[in-house]
């Protein structure tokens, strides 16, 4: 309930209002539950706090629409009324009006609301006199004079910055009297063409058509359905041409859904227009025109350098580690023909960019559907994930010289289609940690148009393939290069064993999304498929056809597959996570009495696929001595596991300009923004920041 300004109710008076609100609901339940069926003779309670008085706009005429008026007049400054949707609290009118068969009273129209915001609530209201404009649909064969006179009741709430209290009173409307033209013009005048809405995410998305040359001082949307937004959050707008979007944030307890949508866009100045909306099509991007301001967009070019420079840094990054190995061979063999080492280059630069370009496309038009998705959203997904394991385990045993596979460039084969290949998986596999450089740039990515979004994301992809395409195009690199020989084999076979140890990395994330039994069926089918690998290796050495022995082998290990894996997969739930630092699961609720304590807080996100998170908590998190100066400094420590998807940690990272993880926030006591650390954590910086605070 709002009953006064943020800067003018004291808590008590807070409290007392709250009290007299309950007191005063409870009194007239029974009354505000539905509309009366018959006309009181006399009031309930009055309206001696803001009186009401029914006018009409001359004598009704069949067929026709007969304009009643409610005028209500406050007996002093501080009391206000309420729009027909109040808000998070308080009681718009209702009003019953006894009229002969046949005819119909309209919705009433309201004047633009004004906004009262105290404690983080909003309520609708109207402050001095206004007026509620009630048409009445006449029915063609109505007999004149069939109306001698018209009585009603109305029941409202009054409120001040001490208390609410009920209203009622008994009309009989008065002829002529009214000044129904400027009671017209100040009621919001109806939008000609249809809105559109859609529910995005936890968004509401409102397209009204308005001329682009309207002027717009203090855009509000108030939303006529109840219990479907959050009154009080910020609303954003944008413009796409003719047309305004607003973006509502959805009452987080609220319906979240609805089949039609009506309300009044306010323009400031108590000027707006009424408008209902169908669900459709809502347009994406547009000019900023009023809302949360972002952080300021660092220019283009700077944000190409930094796509650039972190795909180079992951050729270096921990995460990349596991592929280092498909690299290691393709570059020992640079040192071919000139021709074909600037085509291998090329052709693997293709693959990672096309690759790491997909990936970004996908991930924007997931953005768009509503999905609360962020980069190395495949990881979350654990079909994918067992995918990945097969492959891994397959590539293994390809190193290990278990079989042959001619057509890619893992083993010794030179075609340009390996090449691209091995880029495909480069880019697929390298990208879910994000790293120095590359964090701004992606985050960028994600509120930059799409044509901008999707150059950064190529990026990206060209500085992760700058090294093998300049050993292709640069002949002084390729020389420092071991010449090839019958090492490259013995190296080939030392490489099986980073790729198997990936493919049981892969294994215990597959354990970590899915549960045991999920793990157990996807290693039974690992196991089924390499079967297959080595009677295909067998068959190979023999010089005889192999691969279709390959498909009668592994099809039934795969038919298993898939049918176990759905029906075994358990949801992995945002649970305690073993921690020294005795680290709490993030919500925002639990963030927000973390940082009410006025204590510091850590705050970090992290996935069980990312192993930059997993080096940054070994080095640095979970240490004996950032624990001790955690406790002597009463740090707070929440930990957001983004291992599967997780709106609530998505929205809470686009927030923050992140698009993945890791994601490393510090809260001082009293700061009003978190300081965001650096994605290496030194082993000393969180006991220096714990100390530093105290």
């Amino acid at each position: 309930m709002a009953c006064a300004r943020t800067f003018t109710a004291p808590i008590r008076q807070l409290l007392a209002c709250w009290l007299a609100l309950i007191a005063s609901m409870a009194l007239s339940g029974a009354a505000f539950a539905q509309a009366p069926a018959a006309i009181p003779e006399q009031a309930r309670y009055g309206d001696a706090k803001i009186a009401a008085v029914l006018y009409a706009d001359g004598a009704p005429q069949a067929g026709g629409e007969w304009m009643l008026a409610l005028r209500f007049t406050p007996s002093a400054p501080e009391w206000h009324g309420y729009w027909s949707n109040p808000g998070d609290a308080g009681q718009g009118m209702k009003l019953a009006l006894d009229l002969p068969p046949g005819w119909r009273m309209g919705e009433p129209l309201y004047p633009v609301p004004q906004r009262l915001v105290i404690s983080g609530l909003m309520n609708h209201i109207y402050e001095g006199a206004y007026t509620v404009l009630v048409p009445v649909r006449v029915p063609a064969g109505a007999e004149q004079g069939a109306l001698q006179r018209l009585r009603g009741h109305v029941e409202y709430l009054a409120c001040t910055d001490k208390i609410c209290v009920p209203q009622d009173a008994v009309l009989e409307a008065r002829p002529g009297g009214g000044d129904f033209a400027r009671w017209r013009a100040e009621a919001a005048p109806p939008l000609d063409a249809r809105a559109r809405f859609a529910v995005a995410g936890k968004l509401l998305r409102v397209a009204i058509p308005l001329p682009a040359a309207m002027a717009l001082s203090d855009p509000h949307v108030f939303v006529g359905n109840a219990r479907l937004v959050a009154y009080a959050a910020p609303q954003t707008f944008r413009r796409s041409g003719d047309v305004l979007v607003a973006e509502i944030p959805l009452d987080e307890y609220g319906v979240g859904k609805a089949e039609a949508l009506t309300g009044i866009l306010g323009f400031g100045d108590d000027a707006g227009v009424r408008f209902t909306a169908a669900p459709g099509d809502v347009p994406t991007g547009g000019t900023l025109v009023s809302g949360p301001k972002p952080a300021a967009m660092p220019p283009l070019w700077t944000l190409i350098l930094g796509a650039l420079a972190g795909g180079l840094l992951l050729n270096i990054m921990p995460c990349v580690f596991p592929i280092l190995s498909l690299k290691a061979l393709s570059l020992a063999r640079a040192g071919e023909s000139e021709a074909a080492a600037r085509a291998e280059g090329l052709a693997y630069t293709a693959g990672v960019v096309l690759a790491c370009t997909m990936l970004g496309a996908l991930l924007l038009i997931l953005r768009a559907g509503g999905e609360q998705v962020g980069w190395a959203f495949q990881l979350q997904e654990p079909g994918v994930v067992v995918a990945l394991l097969v492959l891994a385990a397959a590539i293994a045993a390809n190193f290990a010289g278990l079989f042959e596979l001619p057509a890619v460039s893992v083993n010794m084969g030179g075609e340009k289609a390996g090449a691209f290949a091995t880029g495909l998986l480069a880019a697929f596999v390298a990208t879910p940690c994000t790293g120095p450089f590359m964090a701004a740039a992606l985050g960028a990515a994600l509120l930059l148009p799409v044509g901008q979004a999707l150059l950064l994301f190529a990026c990206l992809g060209l500085g992760l393939a700058l090294p093998f395409l300049a050993l292709g195009f640069v002949p002084p690199l390729r020389r420092m290069l071991p010449r090839p020989g019958a090492w490259m084999e013995r190296f080939r076979r030392i490489m099986a064993v980073p790729m198997l140890l990936t493919a049981l990395a892969l294994l215990w994330l597959t354990v970590q999304l899915g549960g045991r039994a999920f793990g157990l069926v996807a290693l039974l089918l690992v196991a089924g498929v390499l079967g297959a690998l080595f009677i295909v290796g067998r068959l190979q050495r023999a010089g005889k056809m192999a691969w279709p022995a390959f498909g009668l082998v592994a099809a039934p290990f795969v038919a298993f597959a898939a049918i176990a894996l759905p029906n075994l997969y358990e949801a992995k739930g945002a649970g305690q996570r073993e921690s020294l630092l005795a680290s709490a699961p993030f919500s925002a609720e639990a963030l927000a009495e973390a940082r009410a304590g006025g204590k510091p807080v850590f705050l970090y996100f992290t996935a069980d696929w990312c192993v930059t998170c997993k080096v940054n908590e070994a080095a640095a998190i979970e240490r004996e001595s950032t624990r001790a100066a955690f406790a002597k400094a009463g740090v707070v420590t929440l930990v957001g596991d983004w291992t599967v998807r997780d709106e609530a940690i998505t929205q809470f990272l686009n927030e923050q300009g992140a698009a993945g993880v890791p994601l490393y926030l510090w809260y001082a006591p009293g700061a009003a923004a978190p300081e965001q650390l650096p994605q290496f954590l030194t082993p000393d910086l969180l006991a220096e920041k714990a100390s530093a605070g105290r």
